[in-house]
């Protein structure tokens, strides 16, 4: 992406970051914290991948792309000054991660409602390469992400002695969910999470069964078995990787009463087919 567009894109950002509390002391403070911020996110959105990086960027950014993002105009050079490495270093991780989570993923989600991109959400967590908290411990992300766009729109991190199950309600909360999907894997499958996606968040949801669950699972195989002309119009697709090619066909029934009773809920299930 060029670096002008991705600068443009970021000025509503760079306002919403001038109202977060500066965690630094006022002494000695030379540049704005939402400059700061707003530098990053643009180097980032520019390629940058570590702090290192997003120093370089800076260096080397013009004079008019460091105007748009609030840099700190120098009296005596005449000119517009960045921040040094060692100075969006120690502001970057000065803040809670947390906070700007939930700052970027707002601002990403409400333009996405707005382009009506909103249609359906994945969630899926990831244990981070290299990343690691105070205590030594990998950093866990579980992230709602749009299918088509490809973006995050709400992230957490997965503390340790919690686990992705109990951080999902969280996840969502800030998010309107209101007729959108939500696709999860197996670990999800939990009859709380699917009952307050419907109930409390207003939203349909497609959720993996697999053998960690047997019960469920055989009760899923058994419904879903039979004749194609019992269910409605088949959906069959192929894909290749890690040396095999499966092909997957999916069906869709509705749930009756009786399944509800016994504990199989409302869901589309696409099964491999036999080799």
């Amino acid at each position: 992406m060029p670096v002008a567009r991705c600068v443009q894109s970021l000025a509503d950002l760079r306002s919403r970051f001038a109202e977060l509390p500066d965690p630094r002391r006022r002494r000695g403070v030379r540049h704005r914290v939402s400059a700061i911020l707003a530098i990053a996110a643009a180097a980032v959105t520019c390629g940058a991948r570590s702090l290192t990086t997003i120093g370089e960027w800076a260096a080397d950014a013009p004079q008019r792309i460091l105007a748009t993002l609030g840099a700190r105009w120098h009296l005596g050079r005449g000119r517009h000054v960045a921040p040094h490495e060692t100075t969006l270093r120690r502001t970057l991780q000065a803040f809670d991660a947390a906070v700007l989570d939930e700052v970027i993923s707002d601002w990403l989600a409400e333009h996405l409602t707005v382009r009506e991109d909103l249609e359906a959400i994945a969630v899926d967590g990831k244990t981070l390469r290299g990343a690691r908290d105070a205590d030594g411990e990998q950093a866990h992300l579980l992230s709602a992400v749009v299918h088509d766009a490809g973006v995050v729109i709400a992230q957490r991190d997965v503390a340790a002695k919690t686990n992705e199950i109990t951080e999902l309600a969280p996840l969502l909360a800030g998010v309107d969910l209101t007729g959108k999907v939500i696709t999860a894997d197996a670990l999800h499958t939990q009859r709380a999470t699917a009952e307050d996606l419907v109930t409390a968040q207003r939203a349909d949801y497609v959720l993996a069964v697999k053998a960690n669950q047997p019960t469920l699972f055989a009760a899923c195989q058994q419904a879903l078995s039979g004749p194609a002309r019992a269910f409605a119009a088949e959906d069959v697709s192929s894909e290749r990787g890690h040396g095999r090619t499966e092909q997957r066909t999916t069906r869709t029934m509705p749930v009756t009463d009786r399944r509800r009773r016994d504990r199989l809920p409302p869901c589309r299930a696409g099964l491999p087919d036999p080799p």
